[in-house]
């Protein structure tokens, strides 16, 4: 289970021997060094902004759960609102549904994540053959590559976190229910 929980990230020096085309076959006007670098500065906005839409998806994602979270409170708040109508351990089902969704929801994440710190590595790549390196050289060393939470917490490792409150809140309200 630890295995699954951890999350590792490859160098752009892993990266970089498999991402840079090595063959005759390249256009001619890529092989000139100002036509080369025009090629790979396309290539480097192509990639950054595929980078971007993944991080828009995470936070449509997220938009999605909390959604669903604020309906299913909203529901839970009207229905319990007439606690005798409804046995406690019939709420059993829904929990089990809702710590389903919340599991999705984490490992959603996590997989977001994961992507997107392959492709910003892969930026960082792609950064060593221009001129300037705003993102890998600067940015990202800058804010101490996620490592020191007072120089900068990745907002991916906070939100992961949402569902996991999420879900101990019904484990909560589940166990309330049950002792009232």
């Amino acid at each position: 289970m630890a295995r699954y929980l951890r999350t590792t990230t490859a160098s752009p020096d892993e990266v970089a021997p498999r991402l840079w085309d090595q063959s005759d076959e390249v256009d001619r006007d890529a092989r000139t060094a100002s036509g080369r670098q025009g090629v790979i500065l396309e290539q480097y906005k192509i990639y950054v902004e595929m980078a971007d839409r993944v991080s828009a998806r995470r936070g449509l994602t997220n938009t999605f759960f909390l959604s669903l979270n604020t309906l299913i409170a909203t529901a839970a708040g009207v229905l319990w609102k007439d606690r005798s109508a409804i046995e406690v351990w019939y709420l059993a089902v829904p929990l089990a549904a809702l710590l389903l969704q919340c599991a999705a929801w984490f490992w959603l994440l996590r997989s977001y994540r994961q992507l997107n710190s392959a492709k910003y590595v892969v930026v960082g790549a792609l950064e060593e053959r221009l001129p300037a390196s705003p993102y890998w050289r600067a940015e990202w060393r800058a804010l101490g590559e996620g490592r020191d939470p007072s120089r900068y917490w990745p907002l991916t490792h906070l939100e992961q976190w949402i569902p996991v409150s999420f879900a101990a809140v019904y484990v909560a309200g589940f166990v309330i229910a049950a002792l009232a």
